[in-house]
């Protein structure tokens, strides 16, 4: 097992891209759309996953730092669904509120590198 796998952060980023596929797989989506949601949910686990591997402190903090952009560009992917009324606000509630928790944690990572 490869230590990124213990990481709770990045089972908690491997989660929240099921949730976001499964969504992307259940709704009614323009296909730019679901490229754009599938590829940033996904990003954040491999960019966790990639920055653990790293050696300095810089370079891991900045695969953190973009791991937590690609959290941010989820949340308003979802945010312009759910104001489409294309997912319901009980849809949208769960994932941005996993998204706010990778949020959180990875901007204490980040800090804690600075």
């Amino acid at each position: 097992m490869f230590d990124f796998q213990k990481l709770e952060v990045y089972k908690k980023a491997k989660s929240f891209h099921v949730d976001c596929k499964n969504l992307i797989l259940t709704k009614k989506l323009d296909t730019y759309v679901k490229d754009q949601l599938g590829r940033a949910s996904f990003s954040v686990a491999l960019n966790i996953a990639e920055g653990s591997g790293k050696f300095s402190k810089a370079d891991r903090k900045n695969y953190f730092t973009t791991a937590r952009a690609s959290v941010f560009e989820c949340v308003a992917v979802l945010d312009i669904l759910c104001d489409q009324s294309t997912i319901s606000k009980d849809e949208f509630d769960p994932l941005t509120s996993s998204a706010d928790e990778l949020s959180r944690i990875l901007y204490a990572m980040i800090k804690n590198l600075s």
